[in-house]
């Protein structure tokens, strides 16, 4: 959609061209939500990309992701390190529905400051325990919690001329294993609960519940919970919501027996649980050709090719 109040697009060399940022001037990066809507209260865009931030770094202290990485780079982060977790990035990206085009354009930090409730990328960097740098408009920085930087649906802690400028998640988080679930109201409808288990090495475990409410909900064991533990504490969340995608009752509902696969399935050795039809499996097809271990400090590049998948959608990122 052409967006016809806007009169001028600012490329971004430095940090100081954010200074342009406004009410009225807004971030620019993949666009696949800005430019699908009107924008009327918009009269300038200030574009990201051209700060060309390497999208994909492994560091000693683990990963860390631009707010410009797309879709597409990072559901094909090649498994060439031993992380256990690697599965989750293919799987939230596919609770995104789009095309390969949509895939190569939308990006991690743009589909989480729309700060949907379903959507992906929250879900994501939120299980993983990542940690969010935000570039504040007064030139200081702050990092956050992914899971504390949505803070409703379509809210977060960004302020007018605030940038989220990169996500980091620790190297232990990478270490674990993860089990994923979604389920929506239709093939092709949006996400009506995503949750995720994370064991780490040393046995705790987290459940990461998102998409059912408006902001993530985590809640933490010592070791994996006894069944009416785990219930408990998802039962006590208290930030459901219903809308055309799914009423309150039915997204509380299926977290819990979602939870209760995931606390069995985490349980057991890993390929031992029997898959569950709330999941999702990376085909042959989109399987990337394994690339050979960067050294650890590397850039960890991808050349943004995916196969479409036929999961439920989520927001687009800008």
């Amino acid at each position: 959609m052409d967006l016809n109040t806007v009169a001028t697009i600012t490329p971004a060399r430095s940090r100081d061209d954010l200074s342009l940022l406004s009410s009225d001037v807004a971030p620019l990066a993949g666009g696949s939500w800005l430019f699908s809507e009107r924008q009327d209260e918009l009269t300038a865009l200030v574009d990201l990309m051209t700060l060309e931030w390497p999208s994909l770094t492994v560091t000693d202290d683990g990963l860390e992701i631009a707010a410009t990485c797309r879709l597409a780079e990072l559901a094909e982060l090649p498994d060439a390190w031993g992380w256990g977790v690697h599965p989750l990035f293919f799987q939230c990206c596919t609770a995104l529905l789009g095309s390969f085009k949509v895939w190569n354009v939308a990006t991690v930090g743009g589909n989480i400051c729309a700060s949907l409730p379903a959507g992906p990328m929250t879900s994501l960097f939120s299980s993983l325990d990542a940690e969010a740098l935000i570039w504040r408009a007064d030139g200081t920085d702050e990092r956050m919690p992914v899971a504390d930087f949505v803070t409703g649906n379509g809210r977060n802690a960004l302020r007018a001329g605030d940038v989220l400028r990169s996500l980091h998640v620790p190297r232990h988080a990478l270490e674990g294993r993860t089990a994923y679930r979604k389920i929506a109201l239709s093939p092709i409808g949006r996400s009506g609960a995503v949750i995720v288990g994370r064991l780490d090495r040393d046995g705790s475990f987290v459940l990461t519940v998102s998409g059912a409410t408006v902001h993530p909900e985590q809640v933490r064991f010592a070791s994996i919970p006894g069944r009416s533990e785990l219930a408990e504490a998802v039962g006590a969340i208290d930030s459901w919501f219903t809308d055309p995608h799914g009423p309150a009752d039915w997204r509380r509902g299926v977290s819990l027996l979602l939870a209760e696969e995931i606390r069995v399935e985490l349980g057991l050795p890993p390929g031992e649980a029997p898959l569950s039809d709330y999941t999702t499996v990376r085909p042959a097809s989109a399987t990337m050709a394994e690339a050979p271990a960067e050294a650890v400090g590397g850039a960890a590049t991808a050349d943004g090719k995916t196969s479409t998948s036929d999961e439920t959608t989520s927001g687009d990122a800008r």
